[in-house]
């Protein structure tokens, strides 16, 4: 990996551990986890890596191969704030650790990224491959799930993105060649592994050529619109609610919703329509799944997409053109934007046998429309893999 050569020409030493975190996709889920969905997702054999070496005085120094700033600061001074740039998914982490472990050495690496930034849960990969080494050097074991909760509060309490816990979850859980199916209310999941007579499938990756983070864009509106609609319908059903925070879709049954969501103002009732349709497409999903009938679980995908489209209203113009490009292409099975859909890129199941074609057309027809991405367009073809873990 370039991360330990790296290493090595900065530091004149072999690095002590490699932590790797896989990226994920949620074919069918998206946009569910923060108001306590069921979600759908596979780790894929792409991700985050850190070499490293632990420093006894309890200073983190990390370099990133995709920014040009270095991150440093002491374990035990992490500042409480946030300070605007990539090394606050550390500072995050670090002091999520922290509440709960003491920390007494500190760590040296570089961190690498094994695909362009944008819509595979990149920073929650960066925070648990970082949690993962700064684990082992201090010899702290923690639960999988609790290694999913400090992830988690990282973001949403350091960071400030109002995500739900599929991206952590499935970089965690997922095993290779297994459909991860979780419900985000209970933590519940399950490992379906892949029918022995399904057809061969790969994950594909089209790279739009935009790159996109979460903070400043409309995906923490989108959540609170959901909670808005939430607390609306119980007040209209006469159900009793209590603080907005704690206010969630999954309490409200879908029958209060058809009665009520027409009071709903059009954005808060087209959020809501959403969540309630990917409900029902994830059981659907997983039942195409466990069946071994891939065209199904892909059909259910490219609808999810729309529905993100219409419904969630997200979706920048490129990853819309990627989308639309998918469902004409032969050899797709189905397949959605990935990530929040601001920017980033689009993921797919794919026949293998197709690949070729597959990347030729998608290449031609988007590159027609956006050529000013010509350098920056790229398609990636993955399979599922394991969790993350330290190597």
């Amino acid at each position: 990996m370039k991360c330990e050569e790296r290493f090595e020409s900065i530091y004149n030493q072999t690095p002590e551990g490699v932590a790797f975190c896989p990226y994920r996709v949620c074919p069918i889920g998206a946009h569910s986890d923060h108001q306590y969905g069921k979600v759908t997702g596979f780790a894929i054999n792409k991700g985050i890596s850190i070499a490293y070496k632990p420093k006894q005085n309890g200073v983190i120094e990390l370099v990133s191969m995709q920014f040009d700033k270095r991150a440093q600061f002491h374990i035990t001074q992490v500042p409480k704030e946030k300070q605007n740039d990539w090394a606050d998914y550390l500072r995050g982490a670090t002091l999520m650790l922290s509440q709960k472990y003491p920390l007494h050495v500190g760590l040296c690496g570089v961190i690498e990224g094994s695909l362009p930034i944008g819509g595979l849960s990149s920073s929650a990969a960066v925070i648990l491959a970082f949690l993962s080494a700064l684990c082992s050097i201090n010899g702290i074991k923690t639960s999988k799930n609790e290694l999913i909760l400090m992830a988690l509060n990282a973001e949403n309490k350091y960071v400030g993105v109002s995500c739900g816990k599929l991206d952590q979850s499935c970089e965690v859980y997922s095993k290779k060649n297994h459909l991860l199916y979780l419900d985000t209310k209970d933590d519940s999941y399950e490992l379906i592994p892949q029918h022995p007579d399904m057809k061969p499938y790969e994950i594909a990756i089209f790279f739009s050529g935009v790159e996109r983070t979460l903070q400043g864009t409309a995906f923490n509106m989108r959540v609170d619109e959901c909670r808005s609609a939430a607390y609306a319908l119980k007040a209209f059903a006469g159900m009793e609610y209590g603080k907005f925070p704690e206010t969630f879709l999954r309490d409200v049954p879908y029958d209060v919703f058809e009665k009520y969501g027409h009071k709903l103002p059009d954005p808060w009732r087209k959020r809501a329509e959403h969540w309630y349709s990917e409900y029902r497409r994830v059981e659907a999903g997983v039942e195409a799944w466990r069946k071994g009938d891939l065209e199904t679980y892909g059909r259910l995908s490219f609808e999810s997409g729309e529905s993100s489209i219409v419904n969630w209203e997200t979706g920048s113009p490129e990853l819309k053109k990627i989308y639309e490009i998918m469902k004409t292409t032969d050899g797709i099975y189905g397949g959605r934007f990935s990530g929040a859909g601001f920017k980033g890129c689009c993921m797919a199941l794919v026949d293998p046998s197709f690949k070729e074609s597959i990347k030729q057309t998608v290449t031609k027809e988007y590159l027609e429309a956006f050529p000013q991405y010509k350098e920056t367009f790229s398609v990636h073809f993955c399979k599922s893999a394991d969790g993350c873990k330290i190597k």
